[in-house]
């Protein structure tokens, strides 16, 4: 049997084109003129889609579609908003609107936006959060709330604006949105905003004609041609220039873009998510992020908690953790004293999982045996947070520079580097000498070769 849509409209003109454009896509339709005749059809009919005006006669779309959600959450519900009027169509996907698309309704774009509805399937979410648990992992509350978050938002198409601190795995979550959508065999494209040169912006989203500027010997895709009936996670969004905001906006929602150089426009069908560690309402008020794109992006927030918010979850995330290592460096799954696992679960973690994450594989080069005590760790006072600040606000030091870390580390490398190239050299290349020199077990030496790239 075709699938079955629910079709309400009181513009006879824009009734038929959306009925026709559905038969002709093997749908079937049921039409209604205002709410009353919608709600008899939901009653007397199964219906797989459902595509609403905001404006009826007899109400207000928001009304149904928010009475829908709670009748029937699994029914896709998509709304047809006037040109020029965004408040409605946003205020509907905060609701649980599935989708919206503009009057003057473009073909292609309903098209898309059809297919992409039919795909959904009833919501199981026992069998979502499944497969979201071995990926986002943690049994606190924290965690368990933003699974359901989720699971939910996979079903929808609406922008999704995630926060939180460097290193919590605002990535993550934008993946396993996409993964567990519809959208999941589709290219899943990540940008970091903060990484393209202003001047190369507008090519590198929407890509560039053979031509148009110096250098530009042949045509060239965007990103969001790139992630076309997929999903584009801006990264860092608060770092894109003012002059692309204002072209992001319309992208968003004309559902549109044109190529550097180009005449014609081209329609793309891609769903946004956004994320950032700064706060993206005060980069409003300073007037560094437009209001009207932060009400676009800014659709529905999801916060990625900080590691120091579920301190309970730690012993998960390093038991897992510590087993890649042991499988990325060929060695037995060491594990955490008791000691070592308190002073974890105490620590502030400013770099939160990404941070859990380096001091357990520095830590693993200076453990002896096959378990990780709590001075391997290396949690000096100097490494705490309250330290930092403390250094930070000092007169002595107030240049300092957090981008320096990068370089910082890189220097330590290379220091380690010739350090452990000097004992080998002193021993004639024998290993067990050289660990023995450096004060270090063989398999740390080992370790360290591999990480070094000195195998």
């Amino acid at each position: 049997m075709n699938p079955q849509a629910l079709v309400i409209d009181d513009e006879p003109d824009i009734l038929e084109l959306l009925t026709m454009t559905l038969s002709g896509m093997s749908v079937d339709c049921i039409t209604a003129e205002n709410i009353a005749q919608a709600e008899q059809a939901l009653k007397q009919y199964n219906f797989d889609f459902c595509l609403t005006d905001m404006r009826l006669p007899d109400g207000n779309g928001l009304d149904f579609v928010k009475n829908l959600q709670v009748s029937m959450p699994d029914l896709p519900v998509a709304v047809i908003s006037a040109h020029g009027n965004m408040d409605l169509a946003i205020q509907a996907l905060k609701l649980g609107a599935f989708d919206f698309i503009s009057k003057p309704v473009k073909l292609r774009v309903l098209r898309d936006l059809i297919e992409t509805a039919l795909k959904l399937t009833p919501s199981d979410p026992k069998r979502m959060d499944r497969r979201s648990r071995h990926r986002l992992l943690g049994e606190t509350e924290p965690m368990q709330l933003l699974r359901g978050k989720v699971t939910k938002l996979a079903r929808s198409q609406a922008p999704v604006y995630i926060s939180g601190e460097s290193g919590t795995g605002k990535e993550l979550v934008a993946r396993l949105i996409h993964e567990l959508g519809v959208r999941a065999d589709k290219p899943f494209v990540p940008i970091n905003c903060g990484a393209i040169p202003s001047e190369l912006v507008e090519s590198e989203f929407f890509g560039h004609k053979k031509g148009a500027f110096t250098g530009a010997i042949e045509d060239k895709e965007g990103l969001f041609q790139a992630a076309n009936g997929g999903t584009l996670l801006l990264d860092e969004v608060a770092d894109l220039p003012l002059m692309m905001q204002v072209k992001l906006l319309r992208a968003l929602q004309e559902k549109t873009i044109r190529p550097v150089g180009g005449h014609d426009e081209i329609s793309v069908d891609v769903r946004v998510l956004c994320a950032t560690h700064t706060d993206l309402a005060e980069k409003v008020v300073q007037g560094t992020f437009r209001e009207d794109l932060f009400y676009r992006l800014n659709v529905i927030e999801v916060a990625v908690p900080a590691l120091r918010e579920r301190s309970e979850d730690i012993a998960i995330l390093a038991d897992s953790i510590l087993e890649k290592l042991a499988e990325k460096n060929d060695i037995d799954i060491p594990k955490l004293s008791k000691n070592a696992l308190k002073a974890l679960k105490l620590y502030d973690f400013p770099g939160n999982v990404r941070e859990l994450e380096n001091i357990l594989e520095r830590a693993i080069t200076w453990m002896e045996g096959s378990e990780i005590s709590e001075s391997d760790l290396m949690l000096s006072d100097n490494n705490s947070p309250r330290s930092i600040s403390s250094l930070n606000s000092s007169s002595d030091n107030q240049q300092i520079n957090v981008g320096m870390t990068n370089d910082l580390a890189s220097h330590l490398e290379d220091q380690e580097r010739q350090i452990i190239l000097q004992a080998l050299e002193s021993v004639r290349w024998n290993k067990t000498a050289a660990a023995k020199k450096l004060g270090i077990t063989f398999r740390a030496l080992r370790y360290k070769l591999k990480k070094l790239d000195l195998e």
